[in-house]
C-alpha cells in the first residue's frame, strides 16, 4: 500500500502546486525557466504514475473490502462512463460548444471517472486511488473556477462530433476488451 500512497503523493501533489502554492510554482518556472520546470513537472508526474499503478497492482490482492457496490450502481456505471469519457476528450480538442461550456472539460470527466470507480470499488486500494483522484479534481476544480477565464471565439462543431465519436469508440473498447486486459476485471 505504501507504493500506492507514494505513487499518489507524487503525481497528485505535482499537479496541487499551482492550487496550493502558485507564488512557490512561479519562483520555481522563474529561476528554472519553463522548459526545465515542464521538464521535471514531467519526470515527477511519470515516476508518480508508475508507483501508482505498480502500488495499485500490489495493493489490490490484499486490500481490505470496505463496503460493497450498491445493485444499483453496474447498470448505472454502464450510462455515465460514456459520458465521462467524452467529458474527457473534449478537452484534447480545440475549443468547441462543449468546451467552451464545460470550462474545464479534463477535471470534470476525471471527477466523474473517479467518483462512478469510488462508488463501485470498495477495496481499501481503490478507495485511496479513485478517493485521491476525486478530492484532487474536485479541489483543482473550484480552485480553476476561482482564476479568471477567458471563453473561446470561432468554436466549429468538429471538435464535439470528434470528443463524442472518440469516447464512444474508447467505451466500446474497454468494455469489450481492455478493462479485462488490462485491469484484470473484465466488464462484458
Amino acid at each position: 500500500m505504501l507504493i500506492l500512497i507514494v505513487g499518489l503523493l507524487l503525481f497528485l501533489g505535482i499537479h496541487m502546486v499551482r492550487v496550493v502554492a502558485p507564488a512557490w510554482r512561479e519562483a520555481r518556472i522563474a529561476a528554472m525557466g519553463e522548459g526545465r520546470w515542464k521538464g521535471t513537472y514531467s519526470l515527477v508526474s511519470a515516476a508518480g504514475l508508475v508507483l501508482i499503478i505498480w502500488g495499485y497492482y500490489l495493493a489490490r490482492a490484499d486490500a481490505p473490502i470496505l463496503y460493497i457496490q450498491p445493485d444499483w450502481f453496474r447498470g448505472f456505471a454502464f450510462l455515465a462512463m460514456p459520458i465521462a469519457l467524452i467529458i474527457f476528450f473534449v478537452s484534447d480538442f480545440r475549443a468547441g460548444h462543449m468546451k467552451r461550456a464545460l470550462k474545464h472539460p479534463m477535471l470534470i470527466g476525471t471527477i466523474l471517472w473517479s467518483g462512478i470507480h469510488l462508488i463501485g470499488n470498495g477495496d481499501l486500494a481503490s478507495v485511496l486511488l479513485f478517493g485521491g483522484f476525486f478530492v484532487w479534481a474536485v479541489v483543482d476544480l473550484v480552485s480553476a473556477l476561482r482564476r479568471p477565464y477567458t471563453a473561446p471565439e470561432n468554436l466549429v462543431l468538429w471538435p464535439d462530433f470528434a470528443s463524442i465519436t472518440l469516447g464512444l469508440v474508447v467505451t466500446v473498447l474497454i468494455v469489450m476488451w481492455l478493462h479485462g486486459w488490462l485491469f484484470g476485471v473484465p466488464l462484458s
